[in-house]
Order: C-alpha cells, then structure tokens, then sequence
C-alpha cells in the first residue's frame, strides 16, 4: 500500500476578505475531491485571506496510481486562474517503510 499528500502553497488573486477567501476556495476543494476521489483540505494559514496552504492526501495500492492521481491534481490546480500556484510539495510513502 502506498500513501501520498502533496502541499500547495497558494496565493488567491483578487480577495479583500477570510469570506471571499472562502467563496474562493469552497468550490476549487469541492471539485478536487469529486473529480480525483481524494482527501483534500485549507492545510494551513487560515487567517490570512490571500495566502492559503491546501493539502490533499490519497492511499493507493501501487506507486504508479498514485503519482500519476498527484500530479494530475497539481495541473489542475496550476490551471486554476483563481489560484497562483507558489510552490508544491509532494511526498510518497510505502506502508512498511
């Protein structure tokens, strides 16, 4: 069994509030978790309305699953005109490691 999470670092374009932050990501989250079937969630800097970390997590049977499942959510989210991707960081680990 292979585990994996990558981190996005993200900075939101035009938002004036922790509201319109939410306006903003609710649906980008929504939208990861139905069309990659992962866990996903605001990981980080929830106070600030213009920077946020999003994490999203998966289990997979094999390595090949799952980084071809990570990295189809980073283009997604590199896509997103709504989000500036900064940095993404992303990890795998075998469950007897």
């Amino acid at each position: 069994m292979w585990i994996g999470w990558i981190e996005f670092d993200i900075l939101l374009g035009d938002v004036h509030s922790l509201k319109e932050k939410r306006s903003v990501l609710r649906p980008v989250l929504a939208e990861v978790k139905r069309r990659f079937d992962v866990s996903v969630t605001e990981a980080g800097l929830q106070d600030q309305y213009r920077r946020t970390v999003i994490g999203v997590g998966l289990v997979a049977a094999d390595r090949a699953h799952l980084v071809d499942v990570l990295a189809a959510v980073e283009r997604f989210m590199a896509a997103r005109p709504e989000l500036e991707l900064l940095s993404a960081r992303q990890r795998e680990l075998r469950s007897d490691d």
